[in-house]
């Protein structure tokens, strides 16, 4: 495969995707080489290169959010049967739930619902109640990191909806990079897009999104630690309202 003049062999050995603190050379120059040439490049040249290179050792992760629906929306007319993923931590609100019914019925793409190894009841129950409140970390690393860690054993590379202008954590995530969280490459189709553009998107197509985005809700993550915004806060000021934390941990360039 070429993009933009250079190379790109079609699968790379199973040896250069091993977990690593820094993506294994050769495939460190094939990465650095890509986010050069896509770093311009519109979503679905990005996701088509994700398709093309990894084949059905690509997936996707979606909260539901409108950046997810947009990259199932373009999924959909390029790689159908691309294995796209949702964590069902237990605690996510019924509107997402049912996002995920209505995204089967308009692309016939059914995203698998991932869960963790207990149950809300039994989580909670193993703590003395609920996490969310007193530990989110812990409750994150549990709920979700580790789900995650779990389906992508399975995959060389994963594809995310996060916009670098979302936070500053985000503000310097690559179109394609390794990710050291997880051992695996990660594509990040709407790094350089905006909120605005997405919308425009989502209106322009008619494609599915969360009702509660019509409430004031910007981010969507559980129900328990998310809240509609007020006017002027930050877009990730409705997660976890009241502490410090703003990410859960899935794209935060920390182990």
């Amino acid at each position: 495969m070429t993009v933009t003049g250079s190379t790109i062999p079609t699968s790379p050995p199973p040896s250069l995707l091993a977990p690593s603190p820094l993506a294994p050379s050769p495939l460190a120059d094939i990465l650095a080489a890509a986010n050069r040439d896509l770093e311009a490049a519109e979503p679905v040249e990005i996701i088509r290169w994700g398709v093309e290179r990894f084949g059905d050792k690509l997936t996707m992760a979606t909260a539901f959010g409108p950046e997810g629906c947009v990259i199932i929306h373009h999924l959909a007319a390029i790689a159908p049967k691309t294995f796209v993923f949702n964590l069902e931590t237990g605690y996510q609100f019924p509107e997402t739930l049912l996002l995920r019914e209505r995204i089967a019925r308009r692309y016939g793409i059914e995203v698998s619902l991932e869960k963790p190894e207990t149950t809300v009841s039994q989580y909670e129950a193993l703590h003395g109640g609920p996490l969310h409140g007193r530990d989110p970390d812990r409750c994150c690393a549990d709920r979700k990191i580790a789900v995650v860690r779990r389906v992508l054993t399975r995959f060389d590379a994963w594809m995310s909806g996060i916009r670098r202008d979302q936070s500053p954590d985000r503000a310097a995530a690559p179109v394609v990079g390794w990710d050291a969280k997880f051992g695996v490459v990660k594509i990040s189709p709407l790094a350089n897009w905006t909120k605005a553009m997405i919308w425009d998107l989502v209106v322009r197509e008619d494609i599915p999104y969360n009702p509660l985005h019509d409430q004031g809700y910007v981010s969507i993550g559980c129900a328990p630690c998310t809240r509609a915004l007020v006017i002027g806060e930050d877009e990730r000021a409705g997660r976890w309202s009241g502490s410090v934390k703003t990410e859960c941990g899935l794209h935060s360039r920390t182990h």
